[in-house]
């Protein structure tokens, strides 16, 4: 880490790190919230399913629009497991046929906040991982 890095980002490298050697020290695999949270926020699927509910429930073909290129398969499983994580609800109306409805639980939409800080991130710093990206496999290209 350079010496401009330690100095603007100290203090958040600092709470970082006291983070993992606490989950370090209460054994990573069965204790790290951080792999447990993230192993399903973390996916695109994921991520872009709670952002397409962020303003309104949708029903399941609007969400397979909204998403673009995800299967029926994928947009059910990760629909599923965001449900078992109680960040979606599925609402089923009575009707001839049921019509089915997905929405944000309270505890979804308490992940916006910290999605719209790194999904600002991504689009503020995407110029630069591009570039990264590209040295890269130039510099492996060459090697």
């Amino acid at each position: 880490m350079t010496r401009e890095h330690e100095g603007n980002h100290a203090a958040a490298s600092e709470t970082v790190g006291e983070h993992f050697d606490a989950w370090h020290e209460a054994g990573f695999a069965e204790n790290c919230p951080v792999r447990d949270v993230l192993d399903r926020i973390g996916d695109k699927w994921s991520v872009l399913i709670l952002t397409a509910l962020a303003r309104e429930p949708k029903r399941f073909s609007a969400l397979n629009r909204d998403v673009g290129d995800i299967s029926k398969r994928m947009l059910t499983q990760t629909l599923r497991s965001l449900q078992r994580d109680g960040l979606v609800e599925r609402t089923v109306y009575p009707t001839t046929p049921p019509t089915v409805d997905y929405r944000l639980t309270e505890l979804g939409h308490s992940v916006l906040e910290p999605l719209t800080a790194l999904i600002g991130w991504a689009e503020a710093r995407h110029d630069d991982i591009r570039t990264a990206r590209h040295a890269f496999d130039e510099e492996a290209e060459a090697a």
